[in-house]
């Protein structure tokens, strides 16, 4: 199986069936398309027909046959459909964005307005405010209408002009909303927790028999939804912080024995901190969740450190959010969650400059820690150009798919090609990296740190 911007630890594709990437319609597509109307037949890939992306595309991998019961498992290509469910002037459909921020979210709100109102003629789209809490019709929240000429700037801008939040709603009570707002088909732009919580209206919508469709679009910053080869807003991300680990470089320049020390996104997966890292050729020193991290001894994280200052006279340690976090647990003490259902984190980059002081000044010797945590200003930039038109691409094959009347499913891309995705698949397992994989190992070259602390 092949990977890009990293590796899967557990290798989720391994002993996958058919069947298990299938993906659920809600009926039958009757109507033509608009879309295949004017693109052309030769641009449209028919729903059902076998036009698939293999899981694995390696030579070593499983190979065609002639036997359709005995071909390999793959996903089901995207892209406008020569048939579709929905009607366009009589359909509405509903937009929300939950969870935390990340760059691009502007860009397919506006991309999904546009596909839908200008591609297939549309009449009406609702934006939910502030997440799912906006759906439910308790909280007061009005949903505003989206129109090709209200999204037609906000791409410019950073953040979601629909709001966010995070934790759950009741699932009957989300669904009860939707049926009152006469929802055709509601997309939900988030990471795990949004797409549990899509999953879990697009179950109770089949509960009911009604014909609403539930399609997710992955957002991490974290880059650690499985079966993605990229989030949107992941390259705009590292690309932010390598501006941060540059600005640690010089900082740590500035001092005798400085030590730059930057903490980024990543609470499981380290994908982020690692191509930053490699991005800036400035870090000494990468920590990521997936490797543990001993601070004494020889070939520990603090006798590494030294070494590295001794030769250079600085230092430039990137560490992401969820590393180490086994040394700051408390014994005995239970542990604690935020409105998603996540643990709530302990602050490693705090924990790490009062260890580094600490032990230069049981040597005996000066040094100088300079602490950046860009967190929220790395997550509210506006997406790069290379963002822009991926999460373009994400938008509108979303509403293909949603048109087509797809559900419980999200817009992934694997092998470079966008694909349909099961939710309750992709929400299985996360992504993290590897330690024996490809993006570590470049990591070690690019540093010439240990393979691991120990």
């Amino acid at each position: 199986m092949s990977v890009h911007d990293g590796d899967q630890i557990d290798r989720a594709a391994d002993g996958l069936s058919p069947e298990e990437l299938g993906i659920r319609a809600i009926g039958p597509c009757m109507l033509p398309s608009p879309v295949a109307h004017r693109l052309g037949s030769g641009s449209v890939h028919f729903v059902g027909a076998a036009d698939k992306v293999l899981l694995d595309d390696s030579v070593s991998g499983e190979t065609l046959s002639t036997d359709a019961s005995t071909q390999p498992a793959g996903f089901e290509l995207a892209g406008p459909r020569d048939r579709i469910f929905f009607d366009p002037r009589l359909a509405r459909f509903g937009i929300v964005t939950c969870g935390g921020l990340a760059p691009g979210l502007n860009n397919v709100i506006r991309g999904i307005v546009l596909e839908l109102c200008l591609g297939y003629g549309v009449r009406n789209v609702l934006g939910f405010r502030f997440g799912y809490e906006g759906i439910v019709l308790r909280h007061g929240h009005v949903p505003i209408e989206l129109t090709p000429d209200a999204v037609a700037h906000i791409h410019h801008e950073g953040g979601t002009v629909l709001g966010t939040s995070r934790g759950g709603q009741d699932v009957e009570e989300v669904v009860d909303s939707l049926q009152a707002n006469s929802i055709s088909a509601l997309f939900a732009i988030g990471g795990d927790g949004t797409l549990r919580g899509a999953l879990a209206i697009a179950q109770e919508v089949g509960r009911r028999g009604l014909s609403m469709a539930v399609v997710g679009i992955p957002k991490t910053i974290d880059n650690d939804i499985a079966f993605i080869d990229r989030s949107f807003g992941f390259v705009t991300a590292y690309s932010a912080a390598v501006d941060v680990i540059r600005s640690a470089r010089v900082e740590a320049l500035a001092a005798l024995n400085g030590i730059g020390l930057v903490k980024l996104m990543g609470r499981q997966s380290g994908f982020l901190a690692c191509q930053a890292a490699l991005a800036s050729t400035e870090a000494d020193l990468v920590l990521i969740p997936e490797l543990p991290l001993k601070l004494d001894g020889h070939h520990g994280f603090l006798a590494c450190l030294e070494r590295v200052v001794e030769r250079k006279g600085h230092a430039v340690v990137v560490v992401a959010e969820g590393a180490g976090q086994d040394l700051l647990n408390e014994p005995g003490r239970e542990p604690q969650f935020d409105k998603s259902g996540n643990p709530k984190l302990k602050d490693i980059g705090v924990f790490l400059r009062d260890t580094i002081v600490a032990h230069y000044a049981s040597l005996g010797r000066e040094a100088t820690v300079k602490y950046i945590d860009p967190s929220y200003a790395i997550r509210s930039v506006p997406a790069c150009p290379s963002d822009s038109v991926y999460c373009w691409n994400m938008a509108r094959n979303a509403v293909h798919a949603a048109m087509a009347g797809n559900t419980a499913m999200l817009i992934g891309r694997w092998h470079g090609r966008f694909v349909h995705v099961p939710i309750e698949l992709a929400i299985r397992r996360t992504r993290r990296v590897s330690p024996d994989g490809d993006l570590w190992v470049s990591v070690v070259e690019s540093t010439g740190q240990p393979l691991k602390f120990e």
